[in-house]
């Protein structure tokens, strides 16, 4: 099949969920849920996320993932299931494949993640200002995080902080991922094979390069049109599992470029939130009907992400 098709999606305003009347964040909840609802996705514009700050990162994090090998390894740790520091290039894969993605990248967690049962940050250390703005960035992330979490429980009816407490000391990743030019004919891999993200939502600025698509009703592959700056939001499986699927869990990927642009490289910085391990995903009874009953098991959020690490190929 080829893609022919390219969408633009909706946008939500988040001036009106900072700083508007009732009526209108009653208006940002409804554009951002009901395109949650019918993409899986949505775009966020005049978001609070620091252009700034991410400008200088990029170029921090194109500096860290030139450097040789044997440097970045030096902040790989082992036994981490690749959920801290620096993970190699091909070492994860999609779920329903064997083949390891053309990426490599970094995660940072909760800065202070310790103290809640966490595993530490690897500090890079060159280059300079890399892991603090890595961590200032996780803060701005996580804040972006909740208030959407705010307006997607106001979409669902539910209390309005039903989510506050469940995310605010979650177990999130800031991912910093480096796809490198393609110097050859890949053999089968593309840059990020079809997927769905394992957490509540992921929140993605959009940086250096096109690519990603995601897959409609008709199980088309379509290109997304993404605005440099704009922020980029998708639901996750453990939110499409408590709401029984009214939220879906889109399939995306990030395909590779055309040949004549194989020189260039791409960075993406996802920011996937994720809720405390203890979070319970049952499905709720008000997503159950006899038409609709619970299309997944009950598993917490803890479990079902280790499981999921198994799947692509970060934890054994």
């Amino acid at each position: 099949m080829t893609d022919t098709t390219t969408i633009e999606l909706p946008q939500a305003n988040y001036q009106l969920w900072q700083s508007g009347d009732d009526a209108q964040r009653a208006e940002f909840s409804k554009t951002f849920g009901d395109s949650c609802r019918e993409h899986g996705f949505v775009t966020v514009v005049n978001h609070a996320i620091s252009a700034e700050k991410l400008d200088e990162y990029y170029r921090l994090a194109r500096e860290f993932f030139n450097y040789p090998t044997e440097e970045k390894l030096a902040f790989h740790k082992k036994g981490s299931n690749n959920q801290r520091g620096y993970t190699p290039f091909g070492t994860e894969h999609a779920k329903q494949s064997e083949v390891a993605d053309l990426k490599e990248f970094v995660q940072h967690g909760q800065p202070n993640g310790a103290g809640f049962g966490y595993p530490e940050n690897i500090a890079i250390t060159k280059p300079a200002r890399f892991h603090q703005l890595a961590e200032e960035l996780y803060v701005e992330y996580q804040h972006m995080g909740i208030e959407l979490m705010r307006a997607i429980a106001m979409y669902l009816d539910f209390e309005f902080d039903f989510f506050t407490p469940l995310t605010d000391t979650g177990n999130s990743i800031f991912r910093t991922i480096y796809y490198p030019p393609i110097k050859a004919e890949p053999a089968s891999a593309i840059r990020a094979e079809a997927h769905e993200d394992i957490n509540l939502i992921t929140l993605l600025v959009s940086g250096s390069s096109s690519g990603l698509q995601v897959k409609n009703t008709r199980d088309e592959w379509v290109d997304v049109t993404l605005i440099p700056g704009q922020l980029t939001i998708n639901v996750g499986d453990m939110l499409m599992r408590m709401t029984n699927g009214y939220l879906p869990s889109t399939t995306h990927r990030v395909k590779n470029p055309p040949r004549e642009e194989w020189h260039n490289d791409r960075i993406s910085t996802p920011f996937f939130l994720h809720p405390i391990s203890e979070m319970d995903l049952t499905v709720r009874n008000e997503f159950v009907s006899d038409n609709n009953p619970p299309r997944f098991d009950p598993i917490s959020a803890g479990d079902y992400l280790d499981q999921r690490l198994r799947e692509i190929g970060l934890a054994k």
